[in-house]
C-alpha cells in the first residue's frame, strides 16, 4: 500500500532552491542568480568576468534528475542550467535570466530534452530572446528507445543521452566554433544516441505519498524520466537478461532509432536513477559490454558508468548507446570541470550569489497596482470577482483528486501543480487585479499562473490567458459574444502552441465542446446565463470522454490503452471543473434565490 514518502528535507517547496544553495557551496566554480524562489539558474563562475567570447551552451529542465543539468555546468561543458520546479519545466522568465546572463556576442545554444513544456518554455524564451537581439538556436533531443513510433505529436522522450550531446556541444563551444556549427554538433550527436531505462521501484516526490504501482518481485521497462508508468512491467530479471532486452530494443534494426550497424565503434553509458547501487551499475556496464562486442559486432571506444541523470529516488538504471567517430571522440575526451562529468574539479571559491542581469517585467505591474484600499467594484468586476474566486477555489478542492488521476496517466502532480497556480490567482486578485477591466484581470491572471505552474499547464494556460486578453483588450464593457469570441481564440492559440486538436486526450477535450455549445446558444439569441451553463455542462461531458480517447500529446502519450481506459484526462477535468464552478458562481450571484440549475 502507498505510504509516505522518507526526505531529508525541509519545505518541500523550497528543495530546487536548498539543493542550489548547497551546489554552489560545494563547488567553487559555479554560481547562481540570486532571484529566489522563481529564477532558479546555476552558471560558469567565470563567465562573468569579462564580456564572454564564445557560444554559450544552455540546458535545464524539471529538477529531480540530479546531478543533471546543474552538474554539467563549467567550462567545456554547459555555460548555464536552469532549473524548474520538480518535474516540471523551468518558466519563461528563468530561461531568459539565463540566456540573459552568460550569452554574449556569439550567442547561445539551448540543449533541449523532447517534452512539451521544454520545449514550449524554452522555445517562447529563445523567440523572446531573439527579439531582444541575442543570437540563439536551440536543438532538441529525444534519445528515447522504449516506445515504437509514432508517438503523436509528443514525439520521443529526451533521457541520459543528452548528456553526451551536452559534452559534445560544450567542447565544441569551447574550442571557438561558431554558433552554426555547435549547433550542428549538438544536432548529429542527438542523433547518434539511443537509451532506455528499467525501473525497480516508483520515485517519490517531495512530500508526496510513495506510489504502490510497482510491487514486489517486478520491474519496469521503458519508463521515462518522471515516474510515468513504463512500457510494460514484468517479473524480476537477473540483470544480463535485462541488459540484452535493453541493448536489443535500442539497437533495433526495425526501428531504426540508432544508425549503429555491425562493425560501428560506439560509446557505452550506464545511468543510474537515483537509487542504484554502484555495485549494481558495474554489473550492468560489466555485462553490457561484451554483449555489444559479441552479440551485436560493436567495438566500445568509452564506457562512463555512475548516476548522470537521475529521477529522485528511483531504483533502476538506464543504457545509452551513442554511435562514435573521431569527431564525437575529441568532444568527449576534451577536457571539462563540470563538477558532475568523470573528471577533478579545482579552483578557488568566489562568491556565490549574484544580481540578475535582467530588467523588470514590463507584463507583469503588482507592485505598481497593489491597491491599500479594496476596489469599488462596478456590476461586471463583481461577476468577475466571484466567477474567479469560484473557480479557483475548486480546483484548489480537487488537488488531491486530480493527483491520484495523474499518478496513473502522468506523473502524478497536477493537482499540485493547479493548487499552485489557484492559490496564487487568490492571492494576486486581492492584491492587484483590476476587476473592473475584464480583460486587463485576464491578462493578469495569465501572468500569476506563469510564475508559479511552470511545465505545460502554466505555459498554456498563460498563452489561453494572452489569447483572451487580446481579443478582449479595448472592450470597456464584455459583451456575452465578446466573451465567446475570447474562448475560441484562446481554444486556438493552445492548440496552435501546443499542437493538440479535439480527442487528443488534452485540456482541449473540455474547452472545445464548451467553446461551441457557448458559441451555438448565444447565436440563437438565447439567454447568456443558460448558454453559460449549458456550456459548462458540454466541458464536463468533454473531460469525461477522454477516458475513451488515445493520447496523442503530453506525458499520457506514453501510458498503455488499458490504463488510460480507468481514468479521465487530469488537464480536461480540472479545465472543466474551474469552467463549470464559474458558471455556477455568476447564476448564484444573478438568481441567488433560485435553487434549480439549468
Amino acid at each position: 500500500m502507498a505510504y509516505q514518502g522518507k526526505k531529508l528535507i525541509n519545505d518541500p517547496n523550497a528543495v530546487v532552491t536548498e539543493f542550489i544553495e548547497g551546489l554552489v557551496e560545494t563547488y567553487p566554480g559555479l554560481q547562481y542568480l540570486d532571484g529566489f524562489p522563481q529564477i532558479k539558474v546555476v552558471l560558469r563562475a567565470d563567465v562573468l568576468s569579462a564580456p564572454y567570447d564564445k557560444v554559450a551552451v544552455i540546458s535545464g529542465g524539471g529538477s529531480g534528475h540530479e546531478p543533471a543539468h546543474a552538474g554539467f555546468v563549467g567550462p567545456g561543458m554547459l555555460t548555464a542550467a536552469i532549473c524548474g520546479d520538480v518535474f516540471t519545466s523551468p518558466p519563461v522568465d528563468s530561461i531568459l535570466a539565463g540566456i540573459r546572463a552568460v550569452t554574449g556576442s556569439m550567442g547561445c545554444l539551448l540543449i533541449v530534452k523532447n517534452y512539451t513544456g521544454d520545449r514550449l518554455n524554452f522555445g517562447l524564451a529563445a523567440e523572446q530572446a531573439k527579439s531582444e537581439g541575442y543570437k540563439v538556436e536551440m536543438v532538441l533531443v529525444g534519445d528515447d528507445c522504449a516506445l515504437p513510433p509514432p508517438r503523436g505529436i509528443a514525439g520521443r522522450r529526451g533521457l541520459a543521452g543528452t548528456i553526451l550531446v551536452h559534452k559534445v556541444a560544450g567542447a565544441a563551444a569551447d574550442a571557438g566554433l561558431s554558433l552554426a556549427d555547435v549547433a550542428a554538433e549538438a544536432k548529429h550527436a542527438s542523433e547518434m544516441v539511443g537509451t532506455m531505462g528499467v525501473a525497480l521501484s516508483v520515485c517519490t516526490l517531495p512530500g508526496q505519498v510513495t506510489s504502490d504501482r510497482l510491487g514486489p518481485g517486478l520491474m519496469e521497462l521503458g519508463l521515462g524520466i518522471h515516474g510515468e508508468p513504463g512500457a510494460a512491467v514484468v517479473d524480476l530479471q537477473p540483470v544480463d537478461v535485462v541488459v540484452s532486452h535493453v541493448l536489443q530494443q535500442i539497437l533495433s534494426l526495425e526501428t531504426k532509432y540508432v544508425p549503429i550497424t555491425r562493425g560501428s565503434r560506439v560509446v557505452l553509458m550506464i545511468n543510474g536513477l537515483g537509487a542504484t547501487p554502484m555495485m549494481e551499475l558495474m554489473i550492468a556496464a560489466g555485462k553490457a559490454l561484451p554483449q555489444l562486442q559479441v552479440e551485436h559486432g560493436l567495438a566500445v571506444d568509452r564506457v562512463y558508468t555512475g548516476s548522470f541523470m537521475t529521477s529522485l529516488d528511483m531504483a533502476g538504471f538506464s543504457i545509452s548507446i551513442m554511435k562514435a567517430d573521431p569527431a564525437i571522440l575529441q568532444r568527449l575526451d576534451a577536457p571539462t570541470s563540470a563538477p558532475s562529468w568523470p573528471v577533478g574539479v579545482e579552483g578557488d571559491h568566489p562568491p556565490t550569489k549574484i544580481p540578475i542581469p535582467v530588467p523588470a517585467s514590463c507584463s507583469r505591474k503588482i507592485d505598481e497596482r497593489t491597491f491599500n484600499e479594496p476596489q469599488e467594484l462596478n456590476e461586471q468586476g463583481c461577476m468577475m470577482e466571484v466567477a474567479i474566486e469560484a473557480a479557483a477555489n475548486e480546483i484548489i478542492n480537487l488537488k488531491e483528486k486530480l493527483n491520484e488521476w495523474d499518478s496513473k496517466v502522468g506523473d502524478g502532480d497536477c493537482g499540485s501543480t493547479m493548487h499552485r497556480g489557484a492559490t496564487a490567482v487568490l492571492e494576486d486578485m486581492k492584491r492587484c487585479y483590476p476587476l473592473n477591466d475584464a480583460a486587463e484581470t485576464v491578462n493578469e491572471i495569465g501572468a500569476s499562473l506563469r510564475r508559479v505552474m511552470g511545465g505545460t499547464s502554466g505555459i498554456l494556460y498563460d498563452i489561453f490567458c494572452k489569447a483572451a486578453y487580446a481579443s478582449l483588450k479595448g472592450n470597456e464593457v464584455i459583451t456575452p459574444s465578446q466573451w465567446a469570441t475570447a474562448l475560441e481564440a484562446s481554444v486556438a492559440a493552445v492548440s496552435k502552441y501546443g499542437g493538440a486538436v479535439a480527442g487528443y486526450r488534452t485540456m482541449l477535450d473540455a474547452l472545445i465542446p464548451a467553446s461551441k455549445v457557448l458559441r451555438e446558444i448565444l447565436d440563437t439569441g438565447d439567454d447568456a446565463l443558460k448558454a453559460f451553463l449549458l456550456s459548462s455542462e458540454a466541458a464536463l461531458t468533454g473531460a469525461e470522454s477522454t477516458k475513451n480517447m488515445h493520447a496523442q500529446a503530453g506525458r499520457s502519450t506514453y501510458i498503455a490503452a488499458d490504463l488510460l481506459s480507468s481514468v479521465p484526462d487530469p488537464g480536461a477535468m480540472a479545465a472543466a471543473a474551474w469552467y463549470r464552478a464559474a458558471a455556477l458562481a455568476v447564476e448564484n450571484k444573478l438568481c441567488p434565490s433560485e435553487t434549480k440549475q439549468i
